[in-house]
């Protein structure tokens, strides 16, 4: 019969006393989320936030022991690694980007293939605009990861960021004030905030999973990341539907939109900002998986 986790845990104290080394707490740790079917990597991350030493660092001092307040810290946060809970969320924080970002479960955990989204945007916007300050939107910023990116790698642009939750705009200020980025964070449901001016790009990663979905989804992501930030009704549509009616007396000429979208949902998202704007270039681009991730629609003279 499998040993419980708690009966495996008993005398960790006894560890402790002996100066447990960080391989062989990275070892048990990453075996017992292994036999709980959840991702080992994350014992790795903990580690990281735990000892302070990142990556190329952490391997170099496998052989080190644990300080007693280290050893305890990392059972006890192992324990809600074992309950499903996101890492990101354990230690409040992911990268991003390049940078460190604040993360509690009031925000999505920001993806890699929203670091494209960004590259992208920045690609096709050095080549639209010259010689201009521009105006850009974040639209449901959560964590402010892409603005604050944004006015990071383009400091020249004046950026604003909105989002319905007065929790997650609060994680998002608190990143800009890490990061010192002068974004200016409006409350309000999607494009409403910013319909008193026009701008120059527009970018938005909405919920776009249909809620029928939830059944696919592990329970790691279903059990602790925001609902609302993550599905939306019409199949997971309704967010574009609302930007791609909203949009158009908005934008500059020329403009930028740039998207996240699921990766079944290029056809119709497509459709619907080839009705909004028909006389935009809209292109659909793979993520580094190659799949389905992104729209661009860029706006002429």
């Amino acid at each position: 019969m499998r040993s419980s986790w708690k009966s495996r845990r008993t005398g960790w104290k006894a560890w402790i006393a002996m100066t447990e080394k960080i391989h062989e707490a990275l070892h048990r740790a990453s075996s017992l989320l292994k036999e709980r079917g959840l991702e080992t990597h994350a014992a790795h991350l903990l580690m990281e936030s735990v000892t302070g030493k990142p990556g190329a660092a952490l391997l170099a001092d496998l052989r080190e022991p644990l300080t007693p307040e280290q050893s305890e810290l990392f059972w006890n946060q192992t324990e809600e690694l074992l309950t499903g809970k996101p890492v990101q969320y354990i230690i409040g924080t992911e990268d991003f980007y390049g940078r460190s970002f604040l993360v509690n479960e009031h925000v999505l955990i920001p993806r890699p293939e929203t670091e494209e989204l960004v590259l992208g945007a920045i690609n096709r916007g050095n080549s639209l605009f010259r010689d201009k300050t521009i105006q850009m939107a974040d639209i449901g910023t959560g964590s402010g990861a892409i603005a604050i990116t944004l006015k990071k790698e383009w400091p020249e642009a004046k950026v604003t960021a909105t989002d319905i939750s007065e929790e997650a705009l609060a994680v998002a200020r608190k990143n800009a004030a890490r990061h010192q980025a002068d974004v200016t964070f409006l409350r309000g449901d999607m494009a409403a905030p910013i319909i008193n001016r026009t701008w120059d790009i527009i970018l938005s990663n909405p919920p776009y999973i249909a809620h029928e979905e939830a059944r696919e989804m592990s329970d790691t992501v279903l059990g602790y990341e925001p609902h609302g930030a993550l599905f939306a009704d019409e199949d997971g549509l309704f967010f574009y539907r609302k930007l791609a009616e909203s949009l158009p007396p908005l934008m500059n000429k020329p403009a930028l939109i740039g998207l996240e979208i699921g990766h079944l949902q290029g056809p119709a998202v497509c459709a619907l900002f080839e009705k909004a704007f028909p006389a935009a270039m809209i292109e659909l681009i793979k993520d580094i998986n190659g799949k389905d991730r992104m729209i661009f629609c860029k706006i002429g003279e």
